[in-house]
């Protein structure tokens, strides 16, 4: 197992899945640092934790001292050469290519050759990201599920050079988080995503092609597999560019026809209905 008192986690990325990470870490009393190039995300980010936090604590999950001890434990950094001391960098930025190219080119002249870098990318080639660093046999993907604090499946995803030695942290981490790591090849999509986006793109074809109205699809979709929320409404809640990146990915990785993108995605995705986050997708908020 890990010794968290020597341990530091820095985590790139103050956005929805850079603040659950960083917030999961801190409640499995690790040290992590929540690492943006804005002060603005930085503070929203932390915010969104200790609100998260006390939310837990009106509803008796835990003390007010259990709350402050998290807190604590989050440092907030703007440069990555303060990430200088990590022993596991997670890069949590946006499901961009040549973005999680750069970060991790400037990660390398920064860290310790003994650090972990670790990518939370949904879809995009491990061994693909790991070529931008010196020492890929400690890089490695992490995908966590979002809510980050709520979602037990974190995919473990060796690239073509990962070590089995860095592999085994990354599970002993893992399992410090009190979450469960899937093992996956480096395939585009990987376990969740491969069988996911299809299904969610094919209820947007459901929607192009008038099969059904966006609220029977979910709601056929929901009494009928027993799913917590319909495909449409789980599409509005991950962002429909987010989506639409994936499935790009999956189309570009395998050349099959069934990987296509739904012209209405990137129709709403050029319009800028994003989903929740918009405030508008196939639904309004």
């Amino acid at each position: 197992m890990v010794d968290k008192a020597n341990f530091v986690v820095s985590v790139v990325g103050a956005g929805q899945m850079g603040r659950g990470i960083c917030q999961s870490f801190a409640m499995s009393d690790f040290a992590v640092q929540m690492m943006d190039v804005s002060a603005e995300a930085l503070e929203r980010g932390k915010s969104f934790i200790e609100n998260q936090l006390l939310k837990g604590e009106s509803k008796g999950k835990w003390d007010s001292n259990y709350v402050k001890s998290c807190l604590e434990k989050i440092s907030l950094v703007q440069s990555i050469e303060e990430l200088s001391s990590s022993n596991l960098v997670i890069e949590a930025a946006t499901e961009n290519k040549e973005l999680k190219a750069k970060i991790f080119k400037d990660l390398d002249s920064v860290v310790d050759e003994s650090c972990i870098l670790a990518t939370n990318t949904s879809s995009i080639s491990i061994t693909e990201l790991a070529a931008n660093v010196s020492h890929p046999q400690r890089f490695v993907g992490m995908h966590f599920m979002n809510p980050v604090p709520v979602m037990k499946l974190v995919e473990g995803i060796n690239g073509l050079e990962t070590s089995k030695e860095t592999f085994n942290v990354v599970k002993d981490i893992t399992s410090d988080l009190g979450k469960v790591l899937v093992e996956s090849r480096d395939m585009p999509g990987f376990v969740v995503n491969r069988i996911l986006m299809p299904m969610i793109n094919e209820a947007v074809y459901a929607v192009y092609e008038g099969l059904a109205s966006v609220e029977d699809i979910d709601q056929a979709m929901k009494l009928g597999t027993n799913q917590p929320m319909g495909p449409l409404t789980l599409a509005d809640f991950i962002g429909l560019d987010t989506c639409l990146s994936i499935m790009e990915v999956l189309n570009d990785g395998f050349k099959d026809s069934k990987y296509r993108p739904c012209p209405l995605l990137k129709q709403y995705v050029l319009a800028g209905r994003l989903g929740k986050k918009a405030k508008r997708g196939f639904y309004e908020y």
